[in-house]
């Protein structure tokens, strides 16, 4: 508790006298993809307030916000906790991250060429950290790629459900035992993902990840239910 209070109370510098539910919710998101708040953990509003300096309704507010986002839950007479996902949440996400995703490349003629140059950071970004061994720091590349492949949509509602779907989907990702089995194979999934939208080959593109997220979808079924029985 006290080295995630520490962590929180350098997280006041971003709250002022005008900060906002909605602005120690990003924080808390943030903190909770990180993995500072691990699935299944009950967020103190004491020790939470302290560290942040914020009132118990800012928090409270807070706490709605992402509950419903899906990374908070509410139990009764317990408090409030970070979501422990089942299987089923699993699936359901994939279905909608396939409905987003393979339909932002759908209406497609060409991808921009600033939205290539956003796939390719994300690309290079998981590169380098794969060079050096951050597997954590593959997954948020990951996310970052397929964030900027739902942005293609245009649309500013579904670039926000996705980026919630990708949060959301963090939880399954810190609780699997062995992060670089669960990222590696992506890495190159993503490069190939890239380089048929670059030659503008959008059908392939489309076909190649509803593949891509089919094939995710089984291997972390399989690596949750391992680290389930674990």
């Amino acid at each position: 508790m006290e080295e995630w209070g520490t962590r929180l109370a350098g997280d006041r510098v971003l709250l002022d006298r005008g900060s906002t539910a909605e602005r120690v919710a990003d924080i808390l998101r943030e903190r909770i993809t990180e993995g500072v708040f691990k699935p299944g953990t009950r967020l103190s509003e004491e020790s939470l307030r302290e560290a942040l300096g914020i009132s118990r309704n800012t928090l409270r507010e807070a706490f709605r916000l992402l509950a419903h986002e899906g990374l908070l839950e509410h139990q009764l007479n317990r408090g409030v906790f970070v979501r422990l996902l089942t299987s089923a949440d699993i699936r359901d996400l994939y279905a909608i991250r396939r409905i987003l995703e393979c339909g932002a490349l759908r209406d497609l003629d060409a991808v921009p060429a600033p939205s290539l140059d956003g796939l390719r950071t994300a690309i290079e970004t998981a590169d380098e950290a794969a060079s050096r061994g951050d597997w954590s720091a593959v997954g948020t590349a990951n996310m970052r790629f397929h964030q900027a492949i739902a942005d293609l949509a245009g649309s500013r509602r579904v670039a926000e459900t996705v980026r919630a779907l990708l949060a959301e989907l963090r939880l399954v990702f810190l609780v699997v035992a062995d992060p670089r089995a669960l990222h590696e194979p992506y890495v190159a999934g993503n490069r190939a993902l890239y380089e048929l939208l670059a030659v503008g080959d959008v059908r392939a593109a489309e076909e190649a990840l509803r593949r891509y997220l089919a094939d995710a979808e089984t291997q972390l079924l399989g690596a949750y239910a391992a680290a389930a029985r674990g």
